[in-house]
């Protein structure tokens, strides 16, 4: 859809070839990938999830014709050509291991993080490829539209060179209840969507330097509540990303005042903006450029949302790296690059100090 200036807010949908099957039947998938899928029209034949009933009843509201007993009888469907999965981070690599072994199956999309270690990351990079199987992972920030239209500027040159950039978040994630078993919250389950989405502006940072502290509110133990990330990249870019997940009391008759905001200042301009979810809105992008705006302030909008329109990107992307040949946009070797930023992240936070990204193999 082309948007205000001949911005391109989301995607211009090129294949529908492939038929999917879907595994989990939670607010990821029922909400996001399902909806996303329904008005893109793409097909999905079949759904499995960890409780069959709650997958048949998520299959009667998107018209899913098939629902298997168990996620590996998916896998085993040979209608399928796509298997897309959300499930725990703990329990997808087996999955995605069965997926790469059946002959029929084309691609796999998996949630991120991919893995729970960078370790079992590069693995199933090395595995996919191996199989000469596509493994594409769901960073789906990168299509949230107030980023694609930032990329956009960025890559037109209207704001000049980029000099800082920040994502400030003061907003309340749903924490699912599997992530209670794990040593790492926030960096790795929320953050990540900003540090990716920071990768897909300014390429692979130099270095990074994370700060943390827990969150009162979360009432399961957790290493990394509210976090506070400095990096760096060659280019000279400076950038910050905050995730206060704490956003203040949430008492009866408090006023709630949630929001994810961000700014990239330029050379020549500066572009800000908001992201919607907190709010259930489209996010928002005004810009300033001395080359192409005369310095005003221009507010291109749209009707679209991340969530759920942003998933039709993903599942695009993957569709098209299938039919034209093209290394998908969402590749597992890019995504283990931005496993490895957490990983620095976390080791940041352990060791006190700011952590080169070339501390971090990933070969």
């Amino acid at each position: 859809m082309a948007g205000i200036n001949g911005f391109s807010p989301d995607v211009e949908i090129r294949c529908r070839d492939y038929t999917v099957g879907c595994i989990g039947a939670g607010m990821i998938m029922a909400e996001c990938h399902l909806a996303a899928y329904s008005e893109a029209r793409f097909t999905v034949a079949a759904i499995a999830s960890r409780t069959k009933a709650h997958a048949a009843e998520v299959a009667r509201r998107w018209g899913i014709a098939r629902v298997h007993d168990t996620p590996e009888e998916l896998i085993a469907d040979e209608g399928i050509d796509i298997i897309d999965i959300a499930y725990p981070p703990d329990q997808q690599p087996k999955l995605i291991r069965l997926a790469l072994r059946q002959a029929h199956i084309k691609a796999v999309l998996a949630q991120k993080p991919l893995a729970l270690s960078l370790e079992e990351a590069i693995r199933l990079r090395d595995e996919a490829e191996a199989a000469g199987k596509i493994l594409s992972v769901n960073q789906n920030m990168r299509y949230d539209q107030s980023m694609r239209v930032l990329k956009q500027i960025l890559a037109n040159g209207e704001i000049g060179e980029p000099v800082f950039a920040e994502i400030d978040m003061h907003a309340i994630p749903h924490w699912q209840t599997f992530l209670e078993g794990y040593d790492r919250l926030t960096l790795a389950n929320m953050s990540v969507h900003h540090l990716d989405v920071l990768r897909f502006l300014f390429g692979d940072p130099e270095e990074i330097t994370t700060l943390t502290r827990k969150d009162p509110r979360t009432r399961f133990d957790h290493s990394d509540g509210i976090t506070v990330s400095t990096l760096k990249f060659p280019s000279g870019v400076m950038a910050v990303s905050l995730e206060d997940v704490w956003s203040g009391p949430r008492e009866e008759g408090y006023g709630d005042d949630q929001y994810i905001g961000w700014r990239v200042e330029g050379t020549a301009g500066t572009a800000k903006g908001t992201i919607g979810w907190p709010t259930g809105a489209p996010s928002t992008l005004s810009y300033a450029s001395t080359r192409t705006t005369g310095g005003k302030w221009v507010s291109p909008r749209w009707r679209t949302m991340w969530f759920p329109q942003a998933f039709i990107g993903v599942m695009e992307q993957l569709q098209y790296a299938l039919k034209s040949g093209e290394p998908p946009a969402l590749s597992v070797a890019d995504n283990v690059r931005t496993m490895a930023l957490v990983e620095a992240g976390y080791r940041s936070m352990a060791e006190h100090r700011t952590v080169r990204l070339s501390e971090i193999p990933t070969n």
